[in-house]
């Protein structure tokens, strides 16, 4: 199998993990409530969890190959930046797929992620993969529960959606192979800027068991504590 098939694979089971995420979620039906709830909880510290393991075990150490010390603090920072600002559009707007869009502001970064890896022979190709699709599994059983409660689409629309927004991993995938793997400082900034804007989303939306309501600066603190962690971490390499 060559290199592209293998990216074309590995991509398309990252992202089938939405629709499945959403499949789970349609005929998901548990008594009594409180172990529904239970339930709800685990999946979305699994996801939590998994997103973690991308930032710390791929994405930071892949990305932080090519830029100094205060350039990758940049644009991790930046990362969480942009992401807190969509958090801040989509609360405005009162949209009913801010979950999804989220979903797919981790999975297109990371998909490009991925192609470039193994454009570049990265060992790690097959495991951001896993870990990419651990991630969807639960972002798109709690997108689909979203839709579904507030919005009027059908619960089988809304799979087949996740189900065409699954390409969007190939697509990102083979775009980075062909072409951002000449220039892999490219892509380590994308990695970097990526793990800022996850790790964001990992103590806004996930790691609160509480979620304050408007307040996005605390998740920030997050970032930034990363962020200083990630200074101490090359300065003393």
């Amino acid at each position: 199998m060559t290199p592209l098939y293998g990216l074309l694979l590995l991509t398309l089971f990252a992202g089938l993990a939405m629709p499945l995420g959403a499949l789970i979620a349609h005929f998901e039906r548990i008594t009594p409530e409180w172990l529904e709830t239970e339930l709800m909880h685990g999946i979305t510290a699994f996801g939590g969890g998994a997103l973690l393991s991308a930032i710390s075990l791929v994405l930071v150490p892949e990305g932080i190959g090519h830029f100094s010390t205060w350039a990758a603090a940049i644009l991790f920072l930046l990362g969480g930046m942009m992401f807190m600002c969509l958090d801040i559009f989509l609360s405005h707007k009162k949209t009913a797929m801010s979950q999804l869009v989220a979903m797919l502001a981790d999975f297109i970064p990371e998909s490009l992620a991925l192609g470039a890896a193994l454009a570049l022979g990265g060992v790690n190709a097959a495991l951001l993969a896993v870990l990419i699709a651990m991630q969807n599994l639960p972002e798109g059983f709690n997108a689909f529960r979203e839709l579904k409660l507030s919005s009027d689409y059908g619960p089988w629309t809304i799979i087949l959606c996740f189900s065409v927004l699954a390409l969007c991993g190939p697509v990102s995938g083979v775009i980075a192979y062909l072409w951002l793997s000449d220039w892999p400082a490219i892509v380590s900034g994308i990695m970097l800027f990526a793990s800022g804007g996850i790790l964001y989303a990992v103590f806004q939306d996930i790691a609160p068991q509480v979620p304050l309501e408007k307040h996005w600066a605390p998740p920030m603190g997050a970032v930034l504590g990363f962020a200083l962690g990630l200074v101490g971490y090359m300065l003393t390499q």
